[in-house]
């Protein structure tokens, strides 16, 4: 534990979360700037009071820009960094040496002395010239060594500002240099050509000519060379002409199939799993990178942060791209000035003004600054890298974590809010914790609102050392490097949304945790997972619960369909299905028991960031997967047999299993290769080999919106060996033999009059995978749980945005069509619900956009309550009770796991809302947490997230009794679950059963089916309805709560299969041995006896159980059934698609595929929105095949849990 005293006078620690502190604080910070320079304080005392008014943009720059050296000060001053902030400035100095080689005596004058072509008559011997140059460096004094690139900028500009001093002729002290220079050097055989014989002062200026053409000449050779000793310096990064027809440098590949693009070969890059795939530049890129930015601010020109303004707008760039700058208008050129004079605080401090979140953004995040820069004929400014340089440049200092905290809540150059506000006495409920969400949080905390945080996802908990708890404060962080984890070995937090689950592993996602820290360190802030906003909670919910707002930030929703024939087939996903899968399930770790099975070739069809990302993240996760699978089946073979482990696998599933091993035994290979040769492995001819990872767009690649938007990830996807096929449109995807995916059909597109028409010639491409990312739709699912509640726009996409009436009535009129709105129509009881991010049309897109809608929605929150200058203080103690009552009813604990079966158990949690908002056939998501999960040889027991029903909820007591089936891993695992163990309890999700009044419903269900209707059958008896039963198992061990089934049952028929019968106790009650469309037969025909209700009186009949059971009640419906049954009664199947989200239709994994009967119109539903589907639609072959598509993974892992619990005497009940 590190303790951190504060160096101003009266002040500790724990005073930097307290908002009266911070505003004691804030007056200390500007007593001493008052004493220091009274005329600045003075100016920015006006700036201060009139809030800016009249200020021009200029001049407030210009004051802030002078305010914050004084602020940086301050700040190293108090957490005592003064010595480690020195090296900042002392760089800083030496830098400008070296920019000034590169500008003035590289750039304007040796490259424009010597061409190309005169190298080999200037420079006929490059190690010649080498070997002069270094001969010469003893002449030269107080030159820094054990830096190449600025000892070279050193003595080229000490001899450009001789040469320089010397035209009106040679001065004493020139002459003093130069000879002494020559006495230094004598002797070096490699100068003796060029050493004077005398000491004239023709000869002496003769010689000075000499050095400095020598150096020009080695500079120009080693640029042009590209030497390795030179190749990384700055000096020779100049900027290239800007070609918006040609952004990405790529090739055509003679194939088989047309318009296949790839990159330089010589530029791939090798890649080994979810490590971090950019190390962001170095502090001496991103100083030159400030070097090159012209610091337009001055002139009021700096369009990275305003944008390039026309007369009507923004001007668009030759793509059609709209330069608005930065959307958090951060202060970019007034932050480069500053980190240019080595104030790195004092830059960070001036980037929190407009972007406290900046962890979130920067370098492979954001670029609506870089389109934007002055420069548009060439290379912009790497202005991402630079902000992500002097975010890291002050996490890295000791207590630099700490010193960007206090950043957040407290800035005194920000004459809005200086620092955090006391605590109002209003509650806002912030709906999902993606960038719009956690940005909103920061926000309205700092202006004194309490705030809790839902999310959907499961949020991993950080250290109790961090956070604190109870009494117990939190430790302050000293080094930074104490938070940061490698990428593929971190805990997977589930924090920040599609940051955390839709950006690769390109961006440091230890990033996260410093914002999702942040927050949990303040005292009105908690955050509550698992909560899905319409299931868990509704708005009338928070506003019993005591909320006074909501705040809606649920992101992204479905995915969009691309239409073609067997589009939804086994190998076929969705984009999102497959990053949540890999980057919050766990399946690209090599400890994870998560299940997610690809093969090669894979194709991913889509033009945009989400595509490119999928096709990169593919193709790493490929040799992961077969790695892991091979170490887990060399394992398993060994101590059981080969034919014992492989016994449980079909052929298609072997074929499949062999083929991953043979491709990891050449990953090994490999992998062993490269070590001894001291080297990374390179996959990707392998990759490539073995049919390789392709995307495929219908569009030129210059049409990508990828392209428009960030070309640059197209590139660094060529680098990692992926090929871009242009101008194709999907058609169709054939199925092999087992009915996966073999091939996809394409036809070629052409340009007809302008627009991209389909060309007639097709093409059949080989794949085993196929993702679709075609972009998604906003998510407004709450409105279509609950028609009604918030209007949507005149699309049906987006809600309809509102604003305050401006006439001061308090109610809320429609935004008119250039106002930007953020109220959503709901308006009760003086309560209003506001939205942001993806759900926002005017902020959807992209990170930085999500948090511009939080920088500028919130203040519209504030406003409501009509605070004005006058900020209540009201006690926060009341927030203990809030936040407790809060704990206890949306957070889930394990109350006891039971065994009823050798195959069933059933798991009791503590779930209060989501006991009280179950209704009967809904379900939930459940998952143990990383942070507790078990770790044995090298894998970490975590459940995926399984789709769990809800047998049966006690409302009263907070309870719900889920009962599972261990079919696998995950499943299994649950009986590990220990009492008092927190998990994630998601939902209820799902549509609930329909139940008629009066009715009577016939009941079919087939092993872990029967749990499902126990609910079932009591809501339509509680009804007034009759229920038939029949309860089908596959043997009598499989029987399991009889007395729940009888309870809210008219007439039950127990089958089993085969063996021992189930006795029937009650005197209504039937037992029948064999398949349950038998014992519905036998009832019937009154072969079990009396029938006490006719299968013909049952107008509803409902089937729950295995995918085989369901396909055959649904057809049997129509045959053997149909003289048995009412001829108009509608059939219902509770479809068990695989599942992963449940968020009601994000990750689209749960799709199933519908056929129309009558008109054959095909359709897709998402199961987890309505899992209840008419059976008549569904196709239950489709169905079967998609709960087969990661059953290699899945099967060895089951046996691989087995080995586990076998060897380590795992406890489970």
């Amino acid at each position: 534990m590190h303790s951190l005293v504060l160096h101003i006078p009266g002040f500790s620690y724990q005073d930097l979360f307290q908002p009266d502190r911070l505003a004691a604080l804030t007056e200390v910070f500007y007593s001493e700037v008052r004493k220091l320079d009274p005329d600045l304080y003075a100016r920015f005392d006006l700036y201060r009071k009139s809030k800016g008014k009249d200020w021009s943009n200029v001049e407030i720059s210009s004051l802030l820009v002078s305010m914050a050296p004084f602020l940086s000060a301050f700040v190293e001053r108090m957490f005592g960094v003064e010595t480690a902030c020195k090296p900042f400035r002392i760089e800083a100095e030496k830098e400008r040496v070296l920019f000034a080689y590169k500008k003035d005596f590289f750039t304007r004058r040796a490259l424009k002395k010597f061409s190309r072509e005169d190298l080999g008559a200037l420079v006929p011997d490059l190690s010649a010239l080498d070997a002069q140059i270094n001969a010469l460096k003893k002449g030269f004094e107080g030159i820094p060594s054990g830096d190449p690139e600025l000892e070279m900028a050193a003595m080229a500009q000490e001899l450009a500002a001789q040469e320089k001093a010397a035209r009106e002729g040679l001065s004493a002290e020139g002459r003093q240099y130069l000879t002494a220079f020559i006495r230094r050097v004598q002797g070096s055989p490699e100068l003796n050509e060029w050493l004077p014989s005398g000491e004239s002062d023709e000869e002496l200026l003769g010689f000075l000519t000499t050095l400095v053409s020598l150096f020009e000449r080695w500079s120009v050779a080693h640029y042009y060379h590209q030497t390795p000793e030179t190749r990384d310096w700055v000096s020779f990064r100049l900027p290239g002409k800007t070609d918006f027809d040609r952004l990405v440098e790529c090739h055509p590949v003679e194939t088989d199939i047309p318009n296949v693009l790839r990159g330089p070969e010589q530029h791939y890059r090798r890649r080994d799993g979810f490590a971090l795939t950019d190390e962001r530049c170095s502090k001496r890129e991103a100083s030159s990178e400030i070097d090159y930015c012209v610091i337009c601010h001055e002139r009021d020109k700096d369009s990275c942060t305003k944008g390039f303004k026309e007369a009507n707008g923004f001007k668009k760039n030759p793509l059609g791209y709209s330069l608005k700058g930065c959307p958090l208008d951060q202060k970019i050129s007034e932050s480069h000035l500053l980190q240019s004079q080595g104030d790195t605080i004092g830059a960070l401090a001036i980037i929190t003004l407009d972007n406290p979140l900046c962890p979130g953004t920067g370098h492979r995040i954001c670029n609506d600054c870089m389109k934007a820069c002055i420069f548009q004929k060439q290379d912009p400014v790497n202005i991402p890298q630079i902000e992500t340089r002097i975010l890291t440049d002050v996490l890295n200092l000791p207590w630099g974590f700490e010193i960007y905290s206090l950043l957040t809540r407290w800035n005194p150059l920000n004459i809005q809010r200086p620092h955090a506000l006391p605590y109002n006495g209003k509650k806002i409920l912030v709906v999902g914790m993606g960038p719009a969400g956690y940005t909103l949080a920061h926000y309205l905390l700092n202006e004194g609102f309490a705030v809790a945080g839902i999310d959907g996802l499961k949020i991993e908990p950080l250290d109790k050392a961090l956070v604190g708890g109870g009494d117990t404060p939190f430790e302050p962080v000293r080094d930074f490097s104490s938070l940061v984890n490698r990428l593929d070995e971190r805990v997977l937090l589930g924090f920040g949304g599609v940051s955390e689950y839709g950006i690769t592993v390109r961006w440091d996602k230890n990033f996260l945790t410093v914002i999702y820290l942040n927050l949990l360190r303040r005292s009105q802030f908690q955050l509550f997972d698992g909560v899905r906003f319409g299931g868990t909670l509704t708005v009338e919910d928070a506003w019993e619960l005591g909320f006074d707002h909501v705040c809606l930030a649920t992101g992204a929703g479905k995915p969009t369909f691309v239409t073609m024939k067997n589009n939804l087939i086994r190998g076929v996903r969705k984009a999102s299905d497959f990053l949540m899968a890999l980057q919050l399930t766990g399946a690209g770790k090599k400890d994870s028991m998560a299940n997610l099975q690809v093969q090669l070739p894979a194709i991913v069809i889509g033009g945009g960031l989400t595509a490119i990302d999928t096709a990169t993240e593919l193709m790493a996760y490929y040799p992961v997967q077969v790695t892991k699978i091979k170490i887990r089946y060399d394992q398993l073979t060994a101590k059981l047999g080969k034919d014992q482990v492989e016994a449980l696998f079909d052929e298609e599933e072997k074929g499949i299993l062999y083929r991953f091993l043979q491709h990891a035994e050449a990953i090994a290979k490999e992998r062993s290769r490269a070590g001894e040769a001291g080297e990374k492995p390179n996959f990707i001819p392998y990759i490539q080999e073995w049919g390789g990872v392709h995307i495929y767009y219908r569009k030129s690649m210059n049409d990508a919106p990828a392209y428009r938007l960030n070309h640059e990830e197209i590139i660094k996807a060529f680098e990692e060996g992926i090929s871009f096929v242009e101008k194709m449109s999907p058609l169709e995807v054939v199925p092999d033999a087992y009915g996966a995916i073999r091939e996809a059909v394409f036809e070629a597109m052409d340009v007809v009059d302008g627009k991209w028409t389909p060309g007639g010639q097709t093409f059949r491409v080989p794949a085993k995978t196929l993702i679709v990312a075609a972009g998604t739709i906003p998510n407004v699912m709450y409105e279509r749980e609950n028609p009604g509640t918030f209007q949507l726009d005149s699309w049906d996409e987006y809600y309809k945005s509102y604003v305050p009436d401006s006439n001061g009535t308090g109610r809320l009129v429609e935004a008119a069509k250039n106002e930007t709105g953020f109220f959503t129509s709901y308006e009760k009881d003086g309560k209003f619900v506001t939205f942001y991010g993806d759900n926002h049309p005017q902020y959807a897109g992209n990170v930085v956009k999500a948090m511009a809608s939080a920088k500028f929605g919130f203040k519209k929150v504030a406003e409501l309550f009509g605070f004005g200058e006058e900020y209540p203080k009201v006690n926060a103690d009341e927030l203990v009770p809030f936040f407790d009552t809060l704990s206890d009813q949306l957070r889930a604990r394990v109350v006891e796991v039971i065994r009823l079966t050798p195959t069933i158990v059933e798991l009791v949690l503590h779930a209060p809302m989501a006991a009280k908002k179950f209704q009967p056939g809904q379900f939930y998501r459940l998952q143990n947490y990383e942070t507790d999960a078990l770790k044995v040889e090298d894998t970490r027991l975590m459940v995926e997230g399984l789709a769990l029903t809800g047998a049966w909820v006690d409302k009263a007591r907070g309870l719900v009794g889920t009962i599972l089936l261990e079919v696998g891993a995950s499943s299994r695992m649950v009986a590990m679950m220990k009492p008092g163990q927190p998990v994630v309890l998601m939902g209820p999700t799902g549509e609930p059963t329909e139940i008629e009044e009066n009715a009577t419903v016939l009941l079919v269900g087939g092993g872990l089916g029967n749990a499902v209707l126990f609910s079932i059958a009591r809501a339509f008896k509680e009804k007034g309805g009759r229920v038939i039963y029949f309860a089908g198992y596959k043997k009598k061990a499989d029987f399991y709560k009889r007395e729940e089934i009888e309870a809210h049952t008219d007439v039950v028929v127990y089958s089993v299969d085969a063996g021992d019968p189930i006795e029937a106790i009650r005197p209504q009650d039937k037992s029948f041995t064999g398949n349950i469309i038998q014992a519905m037969i036998a009832y019937a025909e009154g072969k079990l006896g009396e029938t006490p209700i006719r299968l013909d009186a049952a107008t509803r009949l409902i089937a729950i159980g295995s995918d085989r059971m369901m396909s055959a009640v649904a057809q049997q419906r129509h045959s053997a059934l149909k003289p048995y049954l009412h001829p108009n009664h509608v059939g219902i199947a509770s479809i068990n698609s695989p599942m992963q989200c449940m968020m009601k239709a994000v990750c689209a994994q749960c799709l199933q595929r519908h056929v129309d009967p009558e008109t054959g119109k095909e359709t897709f539903v998402f199961s987890c929105v309505n899992q209840d589907q008419v059976m008549d639609h569904v196709d239950f072959s489709n169905l079967n095949h998609r709960l087969k598509q990661n059953s290699v993974a899945e099967k060895l892992a089951d046996q691989w849990l087995t080995y586990l619990i076998e060897k380590y005497r795992l406890e489970w009940v």
